[in-house]
């Protein structure tokens, strides 16, 4: 564990801030200009993401902190951007790659077997990738685009009941607040 020393405050740390930096910045420059579905840059959800998880990681101590919070700021580079598996691995190590790459759907699937096989992955990797595809689906329930039909919300909801079910078990915080905004969501 790391202790970094402000002024007269001491913070104990087990995450490496260089390594986190080097992230969040990969990822914006893999973002771009890419939005949200309601318009806001998109490394904002990357940085959510990555804020449930730190949350998580202080409630519920003892994981792989840079791992976990790598993976939360680089979640959607391999499915959104031109990023390949091998440039983060390349930038950032095989496990992150290996995360990242479970985290990520396969389009040549259908969508329910594509989330299907990306959940059998992510349960075959450490339980801090579970933790990011948890805290991605809570940042990803706030209310629904308003361009969403009434089916798409309920499809989206049904989708985030099978990641708290199946992921649940990799952080105890992560799903009762997954769970608590499955049961708002749509409303």
């Amino acid at each position: 564990m790391k202790v970094e020393t402000y002024g007269r405050m001491s913070l104990a740390m087990s995450f490496s801030q260089d390594l986190y930096l080097k992230a969040l910045t990969f990822a914006a420059r893999a973002h771009g200009e890419q939005k949200t579905p309601f318009g806001h840059p998109y490394i904002v959800h990357v940085s959510s993401v990555a804020m449930e998880v730190m949350v998580a990681l202080r409630a519920e101590p003892g994981g792989d902190e840079d791992l976990a919070l790598v993976c939360a700021l680089l979640h959607d580079v391999v499915e959104d951007t031109s990023t390949t598996p091998s440039e983060l691995e390349a930038a950032f190590g095989r496990h992150v790659a290996d995360g990242v790459s479970a985290l990520t759907k396969n389009p040549t699937l259908g969508k329910p077997a594509a989330m299907r096989d990306s959940l059998e992955r992510i349960l075959r990797q450490p339980a801090e990738v579970a933790m990011v595809k948890l805290a991605d689906r809570i940042t990803n329930l706030a209310p629904p685009p308003p361009q969403w039909t009434a089916e798409k919300v309920s499809a989206y909801r049904g989708e985030a009941i099978l990641i708290a079910d199946t992921l649940g078990a990799a952080s105890a915080l992560l799903a009762e607040r997954l769970r608590q905004r499955i049961e708002r969501y749509g409303r």
